[in-house]
């Protein structure tokens, strides 16, 4: 009897394990989207790209619109056919795992999709996760797609970093010169806690200082952890600035210029490029709060070969309009998948690495969302600066000398 007992316990014991394995396998295919990874008809691949950001907490639509660029790009590239290398098909499958905007989580997404789905490419759009891959990328062989303006990301030697966006020491001057001249020389600092803004401030406030302003206040706020500003926007707004530095996501970053102005705040704001201004709109509702704000020139004010297009089918299918994180992720889709085309390889990450240049010359005119002519000796896109202010309620277009 004992016996009989002991061997239904463990059937039931081996029953159990197999179903969780089972599950764990459902969960994990449920990350693919755009095709199952790895398989293919005869003659025909698939090409796993992997992708590790925020999909969920405050940052979660910063996340899903650079997502929504990559996936964009595979699927038109999957619709037209595919694309051929070495006289072979392959179509593209973006796997994507939320990283709650935490480098160590990008860090352990990352060795799961190199473990499961063997992705030559990684995106994603945060500077601590850039810089947690790039501690083993050269040694597990994957190129990054970093979605990051924070120039260290390829000046410390990687050699298998792309930065997608132009590196954002060239804002410091524009921004502060405009800012200075409409409002005043007193800055208050409430930049995002991350790494990245830490960066930025310890950039852009000594640079203040030397143009002849005075910095009054310098507090960073912690978006994964703080809802409610008050606290710190009054005790900012106390040491009365002309000017608030403040950024992060943009969701976040317009909650905090909402609250500066219902607190009396009546100067400008100097916003981190990593908020953008026209996803700023969608929180404050208006262009009205952020009167006197400088940042990135939004994407559908611009006017290059394929924006026109692009804007036209996001819009159709997210049911608004894309901002830049959407069309800058757009085109490192398409210019890597040209750099495969060139490299004659869909799994080699050095030889992909060395057609960039070529693979960014081949995108297809209509495609071409951004002008980006090259990729700079350390890995980052060359591409021009493109700014903007609100004023009057509306955006216009600032020259950058």
């Amino acid at each position: 009897m004992k016996k009989v007992k002991f061997l239904f316990i463990v059937s039931l014991m081996l029953t159990l394990i197999f179903s969780l394995t089972a599950c764990n396998s459902s969960n994990s295919s449920k990350t693919a989207s755009g095709g199952s990874g790895g398989g293919g008809s005869e003659g025909e691949g698939t090409v796993n790209i992997g992708f590790s950001g925020p999909l969920s907490g405050p940052a979660a639509f910063y996340g899903e619109r650079t997502l929504n660029g990559v996936k964009m790009a595979a699927e038109e590239i999957n619709n037209a056919g595919g694309f051929e290398v070495n006289g072979k098909k392959y179509k593209l499958n973006i796997v994507s795992l939320d990283d709650k905007y935490l480098p160590n989580e990008t860090g352990a997404n990352a060795k799961r999709l190199i473990q499961e789905h063997k992705t030559p490419i990684i995106f994603t759009p945060h500077s601590g996760g850039v810089l947690a891959l790039q501690v083993f990328n050269q040694v597990d062989n994957f190129i990054i797609g970093a979605y990051t303006s924070e120039p260290k990301v390829t000046e410390n030697g990687n050699k298998l970093t792309v930065r997608i966006p132009p590196r954002y020491d060239g804002y410091i001057k524009p921004f502060s010169e405009y800012a200075m001249k409409r409002f005043g020389n007193k800055i208050a600092a409430l930049p995002t806690a991350s790494q990245y803004g830490k960066d930025w401030t310890e950039t852009l406030l000594p640079a203040w200082e030397k143009a002849g302003g005075k910095v009054v206040y310098n507090s960073a706020i912690d978006f994964t952890k703080d809802t409610d500003f008050f606290t710190i926007v009054t005790n900012a707004l106390k040491k009365k600035p002309d000017v608030l530095f403040i950024g992060g996501a943009s969701e976040p970053t317009a909650k905090v210029a909402k609250q500066a102005r219902e607190l009396g705040f009546k100067g400008g704001f100097i916003i981190m490029d990593q908020a953008k201004l026209d996803e700023m709109k969608k929180v404050t509702g208006t262009y009205e709060p952020l009167e006197g704000s400088i940042g990135v020139l939004p994407l559908v004010d611009t006017q290059n070969p394929g924006t026109a297009e692009f804007v036209k089918n996001y819009k159709a299918k997210h049911k608004e309009d894309p901002g830049s994180e959407a069309g800058l992720n757009y085109m490192g889709m398409n210019a890597f998948v040209e750099a495969m085309k060139a490299a004659g390889s869909v799994d080699d990450p050095k030889k992909i690495r060395e057609k960039m240049a070529e693979g960014l010359k081949n995108i297809p005119e209509e495609k071409k969302v951004y002008l980006i002519p090259g990729i700079d000796e350390h890995g980052g896109f060359e591409s021009d600066l493109i700014v903007g202010a609100v004023e009057q309620g509306k955006i216009k277009p600032i020259e950058v000398k």
